[in-house]
């Protein structure tokens, strides 16, 4: 059985929902690949993707003082487990006000065979969405998503449908790619008129 702390964890001052290993891609800098788990989590690889019961339970268990924001985001991509998400962001929302944030790949439709992008923003609070190149070629090398060139688009369809649904949808990159990028990544995040997060590399 899972142990609680792989499932629920905290990093800095956010709370973070772990409920698949499961995700389409094989990034070259995932931070899964350097260590077994970050913050307070002993291991982030689950023995078994978790049950709505165990995620329930561990978020009953959780002293939730003094945070702000839960976020889905663990060793996998969220919406590999759509239905697990929704069923335990609508437990949150029953159980508390908190800020619920996804933190995806962007390629939930894909993973799903369906559009998601309306009941995934319905049901959380804010979207942030795994931008990471400028160009379909070089996300390919870098991100190396299962579903093929065709991915970097999807992503990009995503994140705008997302913008239709919720005010709080953002693209992030990681600072290693350098300023030049950083700078055309911004002007795509400017084009589709949503806001662009650098965020700082961890290993």
């Amino acid at each position: 059985m899972n142990n609680l702390k792989d499932i629920l964890y905290t990093y800095k001052d956010n709370v973070y929902v772990n409920i698949t290993n499961k995700c389409p891609c094989a990034c070259t800098f995932c931070i899964r690949s350097q260590k077994d788990a970050i913050g307070s989590a002993n291991s982030l690889w689950l023995e078994h993707n978790p049950d709505f019961d165990e995620v329930k339970s561990a978020i009953d268990s959780f002293d939730f003082t003094g945070y702000n924001e839960i976020i889905f985001c663990g060793y996998g991509e969220p919406t590999n487990a759509f239905e697990l998400l929704i069923k335990v962001a609508q437990y949150i929302r029953s159980k508390m006000n908190i800020k619920i944030r996804v933190n995806t790949n962007g390629l939930g439709s894909l993973i799903n065979e369906r559009d998601i992008s309306q009941e995934l923003c319905q049901n959380v609070d804010a979207v942030s969405i795994s931008l990471n190149c400028s160009n379909e070629e070089e996300y390919y090398k870098v991100v190396r998503p299962k579903f093929g060139i065709k991915s970097y688009s999807e992503m990009l369809d995503f994140a705008g449908k997302c913008k239709q649904y919720t005010n709080d949808v953002k693209l992030s990159v990681v600072d290693v790619i350098g300023e030049e990028e950083i700078a055309k990544c911004q002007k795509i995040a400017d084009d589709l008129g949503i806001e662009l997060r650098v965020r700082k590399f961890s290993n």
